[in-house]
């Protein structure tokens, strides 16, 4: 019952047949969870407060972000990083993938999906560019916002969620981790330009592009922003010692630069509180229950016991084996319940290796199937809104060209 449940919910999360929201399906298969006897009311008050952190640590974020981009903050980093290139197409395809990376990194890959997508999609239109390299400049924006939340706890919900199921502190989680980020996204950025290099033209005219200081709404709002980024930033690293929840800081931190940047008149508070994802909190409180009642039906216990024996060969295999086993698992059931269920099932293995590399193939992992990720589902519905389409089959190919030589690279630098 508990996977017939799972299964059906999961189909109206990714189809939305109907155009029923995602938070919607989630409840409810979280509803048939509980009166059919597979969680108990004690298992949704457990999976509440797994959940609650890292929901709210992603909707202070977003709104951040929003904020941020009302002012005109993300495009012009956009353009400034464009003109980098000096007119080099090849040049400002991977200074675009650059730029997307310290996006996800610092602004979560959700956010990255939601702010940059449309952004870089004007910016390769405004360049008059051809069919294939926009195609090639989207999809590289698309992979890297997953390949690149790795850094930082706040960077993926994985993260988040990971970090408080098994107490890991903001600067250890950070010193394990800062390494496989920039393996993976070099290894992203090698791996895209293989494929995409016949794509691409040789030079690009810059002058098509917008005075980028004619973006920004308010200089001193601008200015102020990045001190303020950098506080924020500062007060997460805080938040280990002093025992704070990063949600404190993120929805704080999100909500403070909203009602100052209000004040500026050139950000529509009422529109960002309304724009913000706000259904991610019952989307992920829902999912949970759900996937609580596939941990009852033994679930967890099953994957404990091959990862058990993946342990008994030695730390590259119990790094690799997990890695893979999580981004298959999160490819083809979605990395969120995936996160999960890998949690619980490592719990009582005592190795902090294989937790990291869970994270990595539930970060990594989902790029491989266009709803293996919420970041993944975002993007796809931000392009369908700008009269992109990506199918099925053409996103799969590339997914599965793509990702597992990154994901093997980036577990092998953790391993090292």
């Amino acid at each position: 019952m508990a996977f017939a449940i799972f299964f059906t919910t999961l189909f109206f999360i990714i189809f939305q047949p109907f155009g029923i929201k995602v938070g919607f399906s989630a409840v409810a298969g979280a509803v048939v969870a509980f009166i059919s006897g597979c969680v108990s009311l004690e298992d949704i008050f457990s999976v509440w407060d797994m959940v609650w952190d890292a929901t709210l640590t992603l909707v202070g974020i977003i709104i951040l972000s929003l904020s941020l981009d009302e002012i005109g903050f993300f495009e012009w980093c956009a353009i400034k990083f464009a003109k980098l290139s000096r007119g080099k197409t090849m040049v400002m395809f991977v200074s675009t993938m650059i730029f997307g990376a310290l996006v996800s990194a610092f602004f979560a890959n959700d956010g990255a999906v939601l702010i940059l997508t449309p952004i870089l999609l004007a910016k390769v239109k405004a360049l008059k560019m051809g069919a294939k390299e926009i195609f090639a400049f989207v999809m590289a924006g698309g992979f890297i916002s997953d390949f690149a939340s790795l850094p930082f706890v706040f960077s993926n919900l994985t993260n988040i969620l990971s970090v408080n199921f098994f107490s890991i502190g903001f600067g250890q989680y950070f010193g394990a981790m800062i390494m496989p980020f920039c393996v993976s996204v070099v290894a992203s950025i090698l791996v895209l330009w293989l494929v995409f290099r016949k794509s691409l033209s040789k030079n690009v005219d810059l002058s098509l592009l917008p005075n980028e200081n004619k973006i920004i709404k308010n200089r001193a709002l601008f200015a102020f922003s990045w001190v303020f980024l950098a506080l924020l930033f500062l007060a997460y690293f805080l938040s280990d010692h002093f025992g704070v929840p990063i949600s404190i800081f993120a929805l704080g931190g999100g909500l403070l630069f909203l009602m100052i940047a209000n004040l500026s008149k050139c950000v529509n508070s009422l529109k960002i509180m309304r724009a913000a994802p706000w259904g991610i909190v019952w989307f992920s409180l829902g999912l949970y229950v759900v996937v609580y009642g596939l941990k009852n039906a033994n679930l967890a216990v099953w994957i404990s016991e091959i990862l058990s024996n993946l342990a008994q060969y030695g730390e590259l295999a119990s790094v690799l084996g997990t890695g893979f086993i999580s981004a298959f698992l999160s490819a083809f059931m979605n990395n969120l319940p995936t996160v999960m269920i890998m949690n619980i099932s490592l719990e009582n293995l005592g190795s902090q290796m294989m937790i990291y590399a869970n994270i990595i193939g539930s970060n990594l992992g989902p790029k491989m199937t266009p709803f293996g990720s919420l970041a993944t589902l975002l993007w796809i519905y931000v392009l369908s809104k700008k009269g992109v389409k990506i199918s099925f089959w053409q996103y799969t190919k590339f997914g599965l060209i793509v990702t597992p030589p990154v994901l093997l690279a980036t577990l092998f630098a953790l391993f090292l």
